[in-house]
Order: C-alpha cells, then structure tokens, then sequence
C-alpha cells in the first residue's frame, strides 16, 4: 500500500504580468488501487496539479506539501520523482526525433530499476504489451512520437504505463483526441495496470466518456484552483447531465 498526500498546495506560473496563481489551496489523498477522477471546466487547474506533481519548471509551488509514502516529493528532482513512482501520461506527448520507441522504453526501465532488464523477458513484455493495445510491431523502431497520429501517441503513454509499472499514474486527459475505438483499448491498458500492479490512478479529465471505461472510486470538481465538490461516480453522472454552470455563478464562487 503505497500513499500519495497533497496538503494544502498552491501553485503560480509566471506571467508578463508577474506570478499568477493558478492552485489556491488543493487537499487530495491517493491510496493504491484508488482511482481518483479530477473534472472541472477550463482553466481550473486540473493540469497544473498534474504538471506540478511531476515538477515541470514553469510551476512554481509557493505554498502546501507532497509526499509519497512520507517522503517529500517537491525536493525531488524530475527524475527522482519517477524513480519513486510516479508517472505522468501528458495531453500532448513531445515528439523525441532520433530516439526509438525501443531504446527508449528499455532506457527508461533501466534507469528506474538501477539495472537492465534481462532483454529476453523485456523484449517478450514489450511484444505483449504492444499486442494487447493494438500497436503495430513497426513501431518500435520507429521515433518516439514522431509521426505519430494522437491516438497513436496516447497508445505508447500507456504502453509506458505498463511496462514502467509505476505506483501513481497521472493522466492528463488520456481520452483528448481519441476515438471510440482507441478510447476502448487505452482504458482496457489503464485497467490492466491498476489490476496487476494495485497502481493508483489519477485521471484528468472534461468529460464522463472515459468514466465508463475507467470506473472511479472518488470524482473531484476542480473550480478555480480549488476542490468545489467531492463524491463518488454518481458526482460523474450529474456533471455529464447538469454541466459545470452551479459552481460558475457568483454565489459559487464568492
């Protein structure tokens, strides 16, 4: 049972106008094998909670604490937080020209193992895993995320997912771009993960579609930098059927 603790967190990016809070005081905490679904409307901060789990530079934490397991997340580096176990799969992955999809997932594990994997076993997990999220064998070889269409990008977030095995999975709107189809198949990834390795998941998203994939325990409203409302999937089914405009008006949010 691993223990992932928010407490209090505020976040500002900088602006021409100066730091601009965007995180106004977040309290979440993820035990394995939870998922937790974060809905909100635009600009409310769903990502920047992902981003600054993760420790990309352009968010600043200026206030509140993150711990895994007890340890202290935001005086990790990048790369430490990975190795601890967290994971993000990004709304828009980055292409990475010359570096194939191989040598970088193996790369990857090593780095986060301290070793590396036995090549037999890995190139057999590799060829799983590509099969079972419908990835053409090609695409190994091929650049990381270079070409690649977004359904296709999003399919190597989770073939990441599953071969890194990471205790936290963040997931920043997986179901953008996506259709039915791929929608399915990502899911039945994301659900594989959580069911061999007890990961928890945080999944970011607009809309409940992804929901009937991905069942949540917990759903989270995000409004202006703050949790608005918590509860349980039914929370998911009110949103899809009454929106987002009761936690918009001046009453909500004074």
């Amino acid at each position: 049972m691993s223990t992932l603790e928010i407490r209090d967190l505020h976040v500002s990016v900088e602006t021409k106008e100066g730091p601009k809070p965007i995180l106004r005081g977040v309290d979440l905490t993820l035990d394995s094998g939870h998922t937790h679904a974060i809905m909100g409307p635009n600009g409310s901060g769903k990502s920047t909670l992902a981003y600054s789990l993760a420790g990309h530079p352009k968010y600043q934490i200026t206030q509140g604490t993150v711990t895994l397991d007890g340890e202290d997340v935001l005086a990790m580096s990048v790369d430490e937080r990975a190795r601890a176990g967290l994971f993000l799969a990004m709304q828009y992955p980055v292409e990475v020209p010359g570096v194939s999809v191989s040598n970088f997932l193996r790369t990857a594990k090593t780095a986060l193992d301290g070793e590396a994997p036995a090549l037999r076993h890995w190139v057999k997990d590799v060829k799983v895993a590509m099969e079972q999220l419908r990835m053409d064998p090609a695409f190994a070889e091929r650049s990381v995320n270079e070409g690649f269409s977004g359904g296709e990008k999003k399919r190597h977030e989770i073939l990441q997912l599953e071969l890194l095995k990471p205790k936290f999975a963040i997931l920043d709107e997986t179901d953008s771009g996506l259709d039915v189809d791929a929608l399915r198949i990502v899911s039945e990834g994301v659900n594989r993960v959580k069911e061999n390795t007890d990961a928890g998941v945080l999944l970011i998203t607009h809309y409940t579609r992804i929901l009937r994939y991905i069942k949540p325990d917990f759903v989270h409203v995000f409004v202006d930098g703050r949790i608005a409302e918590e509860g349980g999937p039914e929370l998911a089914e009110r949103l899809e059927n009454e929106g987002y405009d009761r936690f918009l008006t001046p009453a909500a949010t004074a």
